[in-house]
């Protein structure tokens, strides 16, 4: 690996010549090919370098670097299209293509995006952050050139774990049935399949792509036309040979034109099957087998790990990590697998997030009753809902960002029915350096208007717990909203208590400004209200909402304030709105979330400061409803 991280780091030109020459795809395409192995090398370890100073996703972009440099090298980007799924792997992508010196704002306020944005640069040609897009908007782009009568060539690169998901299958069925030039780079990154890496399956792809062999299998066919039952034999023949040596008979009678599986760290065999592919007619489908990870041991070795990181010593692989405190996710972990000791009827169900939703310890320990079903949010909560038909009892741990993806399965196959089904969403609100793409800033607004669900936003750490055994002793849908990382520092009790459905509680009283606060705005909201001699109440429950509290505190409060992590527009103020409006109350209510754009990202503590949910911006919200009241601030009021 290149460069250090010491306090005087050599120039770019010193530590990386090759990549120092390159600055955008015209200038690699300028490069003599013998030279594209070293220049491999030194992309790697600037990739390394860079994301241990900065964190993000390190181990899926090391797997990409030489077939990054392939496609870059044969294709004529940007005018060629080249579409990455979700994004994680892109990092290679942006250095190529004119952010190499700006790789150390990656994921930061005002900074690179740690995926690919259309408005970040003309190479970034679909915006992602969720998976299984990349083939259906290659498809769509296709069909809008032929509509232009343009002629263009389009790649789609997605992995094996996004393939996985439905929306693939169908952009795949649909390219299957249309006359447009497609490729389709399928990266396959499961070590379960590195076998048939090698030589003979270097060998094939290359064969099977050239224009020899196409010219022959064509040829061949017009000779044959006229001997049908010939044709047939040969035919089955071929089909039959190529699917004892190759896994692609499914992308065959796709449709697609298969190649692979070729190793897809060889640069040279790469390059070659690119080339004779770019030019091959109709749908194609490009089987590279790579490793995630490659090229940097700890990545290697831990690729799980190394997927997505914080800041990291380069030459041990040691990240740097704050302060350890709980997270909710962790909070939820505890809770599954201590009910699942006491309640058999319990089963677990992540739709390919088992790390990130803190379900690693229960997978271990409970695993006949563990459902990783890939990436299939869909999938999940029908499966869930099929589970509670029979009278098991389901947990689906979701992310708020991925339970969008499955909001009919949400309506249809659970709410409608009434089924006892638990959602246990995790990185609601904002979730900082992912930014927009993964923000969980729309649930309580997609939710709040689903008959027979129950919705609850925790304040704090054992509340969560307390929320979720509420939501699973709950006989109908119910749903536990809460944040990324750790709460206020509540210590958590492990206990199986509930709390009472749809009642809140009032944490502080005061006079004149109520503050009506929704889960990790508790903490914020008792802060402004010390300084303004507020109420605070702790709402609990966005569904059912405690409508009799929300009236008494209106009765005896001169301004309603609700604040909540979530776009204002159909949230739980939106709610509490409804409630006032119902009984005929006429109060001055300010509604404070999230507001009606997508923000960048940040910090989460950025984030909620651009949205005016710190302490401060509440503060000076208020301070301002009042004034223009003509109501002067409590005399104990102070400005921060």
């Amino acid at each position: 690996m290149s460069g250090t991280q010491d306090d005087t780091p050599r120039s770019i030109a010193e530590s990386y010549p090759l990549l120092s020459r390159v600055a955008l795809p015209d200038d690699l395409r300028l490069l003599p090919e013998q030279e594209l192995e070293a220049l491999a090398d030194e992309l790697r370890g600037f990739l390394i370098e860079t994301v241990s100073r900065t964190g993000g996703h390190l181990a899926a972009g090391l797997g990409v670097v030489e077939l990054t440099l392939a496609l870059h090298y044969v294709f004529d980007t940007p005018r060629d299209r080249l579409v990455w799924d979700v994004g994680h792997q892109a990092y290679p992508h942006k250095i190529l293509t004119g952010r190499r010196d700006r790789m150390h704002t990656l994921r930061q306020k005002g900074g690179l995006a740690g995926f690919p944005r259309r408005e970040e640069s003309e190479y970034d040609t679909f915006g992602t952050g969720h998976s299984s897009t990349s083939i259906g908007a290659a498809l769509g782009m296709l069909a809008a050139a032929r509509r232009k009568g343009e002629r263009q060539k389009v790649v789609a690169v997605i992995g094996d774990g996004a393939l996985t998901a439905g929306m693939a299958f169908e952009a795949l069925n649909h390219a299957g049935s249309l006359d447009l030039d497609l490729l389709v780079v399928l990266n396959d990154n499961d070590m379960s399949i590195s076998r048939p890496v090698g030589a003979v399956s270097n060998y094939l792809a290359r064969v099977l792509s050239s224009k020899f062999y196409t010219t022959v299998k064509e040829g061949g066919k017009s000779a044959l036309r006229g001997m049908p039952h010939l044709r047939e034999l040969v035919g089955r023949w071929e089909e039959h040979m190529k699917g004892m040596v190759m896994p692609g008979t499914l992308f065959e009678e796709l449709g697609f034109n298969y190649i692979g599986p070729l190793d897809g760290h060889d640069l040279p065999s790469m390059i070659s099957t690119l080339r004779n592919m770019k030019d091959l007619p109709g749908p194609r489908l490009l089987h590279v087998v790579t490793r995630k990870g490659k090229g940097y041991e700890p990545a290697e070795g831990d690729p799980c790990v190394y997927h997505g990181v914080t800041p990291f010593n380069p030459a041990t692989g040691k990240m740097k990590r704050g302060q350890k405190r709980v997270t909710y996710t962790e909070v939820f972990g505890d809770w599954l697998c201590d009910l699942a000791e006491q309640d058999d009827r319990l089963v677990a169900i992540t739709p390919a997030m088992c790390e990130g939703s803190g379900m690693v310890a229960y997978s271990q320990r409970f695993p006949d009753r563990y459902y990783d079903v890939g990436i299939a949010e869909q999938h999940a909560v029908t499966f869930a809902a099929g589970m509670a038909c029979e009278g098991v009892k389901p947990v689906v741990a979701i992310y708020s960002t991925f339970l969008q993806r499955a909001y009919d399965q949400l309506v249809h196959d659970v709410a409608l029915q009434n089924l006892d089904v638990t959602l246990a969403v995790d990185r609601a609100g904002q979730v900082g350096a992912d930014g927009a793409t993964h923000a969980g800033n729309l649930d309580l607004s997609y939710s709040r208007p689903v008959p027979n669900m129950v919705i609850m936003a925790p304040a704090d750490e054992n509340e969560c717990r307390l929320m979720l055994q509420t939501a699973y002793e709950y006989p109908g849908p119910a749903m536990v909203r809460y944040p990324r990382g750790a709460g206020p520092g509540v210590a958590v009790r492990r206990t199986l208590a509930t709390l009472p459905v749809g009642k809140g509680e009032v944490r502080r009283e005061g006079a004149g400004v109520a503050i009506l606060a929704f889960g990790s705005m508790l903490a914020p909201a008792l802060e402004v209200a010390e300084r303004l001699g507020a109420t605070v109440v702790n709402m609990r429950f966005v569904k059912p909402l405690d409508e009799a509290l929300v009236l008494e505190v209106a009765a005896r409060h001169g301004l309603l304030v609700t604040v909540e992590e979530n776009v204002v527009r159909g949230g739980a103020g939106s709610a509490v709105n409804e409630v006032l409006a119902a009984h005929g109350v006429v109060t001055p209510v300010l509604n404070l979330g999230l507001p009606d754009r997508f923000i960048e990202q940040a910090t989460p503590a950025e984030q909620l400061h651009d949205a005016g949910l710190d302490a401060e911006g509440i503060q000076a919200r208020i301070e301002s409803v009042l004034a223009a009241q003509g109501a002067a601030a409590p005399p104990s009021a102070r400005s921060l």
